[in-house]
């Protein structure tokens, strides 16, 4: 079966307690098994990373690039948290091998502090999802899936 890859970074692992306020109180345990969901409807299998290290995101975007290559993946759903605006080397990797990505945000970045305004990985996703809280996850991962069925990828 196909597979979708959500990818997480730094800090997503704090869902629930950090800044509930902003983020709302739903663990990253709860996002997984909501994407689990939506992947599960759409006939897809559920790969669900979280890293704090640039180094294994960058890893698991190149191994993605090749599911995607051989058909296994239709590509990611990736929230890149405070590495969005600070990382040139995720973009680079996400180019670099081509991979279908759609960016997805829990907050409304364009709403909160100036540095949060600018993506380094936008100008390489296929599409962003933002500020629709966790609900965003499965909006991505239909909108990726959605892009997949016109390119023929699935």
């Amino acid at each position: 079966m196909t597979s979708v890859l959500v990818l997480n970074g730094p800090n997503l692992n704090l869902l629930g307690t950090r800044k509930p306020e902003v983020y709302g109180s739903a663990s990253l345990e709860d996002v997984r098994e909501s994407c689990r969901q939506q992947a599960t409807a759409l006939g897809l299998d559920l790969d669900f990373r979280q890293s704090n290290h640039e180094g294994q995101l960058i890893d698991w975007i190149h191994e993605c690039g090749s599911d995607v290559r051989a058909g296994r993946s239709i590509g990611a759903v990736y929230n890149p948290g405070a590495h969005t605006h600070t990382s040139i080397a995720l973009r680079d990797a996400i180019e670099g091998v081509e991979l279908p990505v759609v960016e997805v945000h829990i907050s409304n970045v364009h709403a909160r502090e100036e540095f949060r305004h600018h993506s380094y990985i936008s100008p390489v996703a296929r599409g962003v999802v933002v500020g629709f809280g966790v609900l965003g996850y499965q909006l991505a991962i239909t909108g990726l899936y959605e892009l997949a069925q016109q390119e023929g990828r699935r």
